[in-house]
């Protein structure tokens, strides 16, 4: 049997998704877990910007396709889900 690599979630890296905001635009601090599917999908056509903000987007788009969103339900109302938007891109 060949091992199978870990499939386990990284509970900090879902944290730090939930709690992460838009920092510009139309959707500005809006939590990018809750963007509209079609404007994460038209990013993604585009191109997600650099850095640490593009990499949360990149993922939003993969939870918002998959159907994941219940993943954040816990969290939507955790304090700690209250964070100010991202600046910069790191």
């Amino acid at each position: 049997m060949i091992d199978s690599p870990n499939t386990q979630p990284d509970h900090k890296a879902l944290l730090k998704l939930a709690q992460a905001r838009m920092p510009y635009g139309k959707y500005v601090g809006r939590r990018l877990v809750d963007l509209p599917e079609s404007y994460l999908i038209w990013l993604s056509r585009k191109g997600f910007p650099k850095g640490e903000l593009g990499e949360l987007l990149s993922t939003s788009y993969v939870v918002k396709v998959n159907g994941l969103e219940y993943l954040f339900e816990a969290l939507r109302d955790d304090k700690l889900a209250k964070s100010p938007p991202l600046t910069g891109d790191g």
